[in-house]
């Protein structure tokens, strides 16, 4: 963000304890960043997933001792102030550097970060900026800085006798299919998820680029069936010629083994189309795929297509898609989300926890929940709200537009809960 002024910031170096090779991070971020807000950006400057309990004890520049904790730990009798209510100038002086305090993550396996002021600086308004660290983030409920040891030593040795149970848990904990390498570092991704956090707390309009890209596949279709529309086949499904072209032109291209010039061989087009005409944007006729009237009204008004898209997805008939698409905004929001095998639990226990059942009383099977699942993923991957992979191991995250339409979904589901659906959070 370019911007002639600019807003006091501190320059910090966090390190988490006894963590060898050493873990750290040096960061600039706002002086009136709250400490509920900091946990945040050191959640995302980590790779933790906020899954635990957090707080700070320290003394703050007027040498008065603080206890600040997560307001979910529940301590009765405990006296402490909530991290929403302080902000990181309270606790360091930008004028006085080597001052430091130390933040607790997990009180079970005890993540000591140590955060220390090296000096001053100056952020444009709405930036955190990563500026340098060294080695991936510890791997959540590994056992603190000992037992992540361990589990190290575990994985780079391949006839280390829990070898594969090591790697078996890893990947069930991160879901990640790279190898695993403890001095990986992806300052791209921690940039990424820093501006995920900033887009939240600093909102900024919807720019054309940006509603162009998120609506991009949609906008692709209306364009190709306008005027005469799309000659289908006598099976109903798009010529090769057309398939090979929007593969192409959407970038999708990549996603695909073969030929892929046949939508049976291409889920991604098969997909779009079906959900195109179930949209009403898009209407069969005479062998043809033509413009709805919904698509001509659409076509070119792309600000009111978005809104459109927007209360679709985040209102779809079915209470049960509904709550999960609920829980794909928090994830796309976050940045965190199950990994893929463990999804579909995820998803189970929230339509519990809401009271979904089956007619005859029983939890919902995991078949059903698969189902749901599956309708969730292809409504949004009919949008464009991913950011590109720089390769096939990288978790893709969010764009500008994809968060800012996931809050801005979240939000209008927010306002129209289905009637008589418990919330389970």
């Amino acid at each position: 963000m370019d911007s002639t002024e600019t807003v006091p910031a501190l320059d910090l170096r966090i390190s988490i304890e006894d963590t060898e090779p050493l873990i750290w991070r040096r960061l600039l971020v706002p002086e009136a960043l709250t400490v509920e807000q900091f946990h945040l950006v050191v959640q995302a400057a980590f790779g933790w997933e906020n899954r635990h309990l957090y707080g700070i004890q320290t003394t703050d520049r007027t040498g008065r001792k603080r206890t600040i904790t997560d307001p979910d730990d529940g301590q009765d009798g405990f006296r402490a102030e909530a991290p929403s209510g302080v902000v990181l100038s309270e606790l360091l002086d930008p004028a006085k550097a080597g001052m430091a305090f130390d933040y607790d993550y997990d009180f079970g396996d005890n993540w000591t970060h140590h955060v220390e002021l090296v000096g001053s600086g100056k952020l444009n308004p709405a930036e955190l900026r990563f500026v340098d660290g060294a080695n991936r983030g510890p791997v959540e409920d590994s056992g603190g800085p000992f037992g992540y040891r361990q589990l190290m030593e575990a994985l780079a040795d391949d006839h280390h006798p829990e070898h594969s149970e090591a790697r078996s848990w890893t990947f069930q904990v991160t879901g990640e299919f790279r190898p695993f390498d403890p001095t990986a570092l992806d300052p791209e991704a921690i940039n990424r998820r820093l501006r995920m956090l900033s887009l939240q707390w600093w909102p900024q309009p919807l720019t054309d680029q940006e509603r162009s890209m998120a609506l991009g596949p949609i906008l692709w279709f209306l364009h190709a069936a306008s005027g005469d529309g799309l000659e289908l086949t006598k099976d109903g499904y798009l010529k090769p010629a057309v398939v090979k072209q929007a593969l192409e032109e959407l970038g999708w291209d990549s996603r695909i083994v073969g030929k892929g010039n046949r939508e049976s061989q291409t889920p991604p087009i098969l997909e779009l189309r079906q959900h195109m005409l179930d949209w009403k944007l898009l209407q069969k006729r005479k062998g043809r795929l033509l413009l709805a009237p919904r698509g001509r009204h659409y076509i070119g008004r792309p600000d009111e297509l978005w809104d459109y898209m927007v209360e679709t997805i985040a209102l779809p008939e079915h209470p049960a898609v509904y709550l999960t698409t609920r829980l794909y905004m928090d994830w796309l929001i976050s940045g965190i989300a199950p990994p893929l095998t463990e999804r579909v639990d995820v998803i189970r226990s929230e339509l519990e926890a809401a009271g979904m059942v089956t007619r005859s009383g029983h939890p919902i099977p995991a078949e059903w929940a698969v189902d749901i699942n599956r309708t969730v993923r292809w409504n949004l991957k009919c949008l464009q709200l991913m950011g590109p992979k720089k390769n096939y191991f990288d978790r893709a995250l969010v764009t500008d537009g994809g968060l800012k339409f996931a809050l801005q979904a979240r939000e209008f589901a927010g306002q129209h809960v289905p009637e008589g659906l418990l919330l389970p959070r």
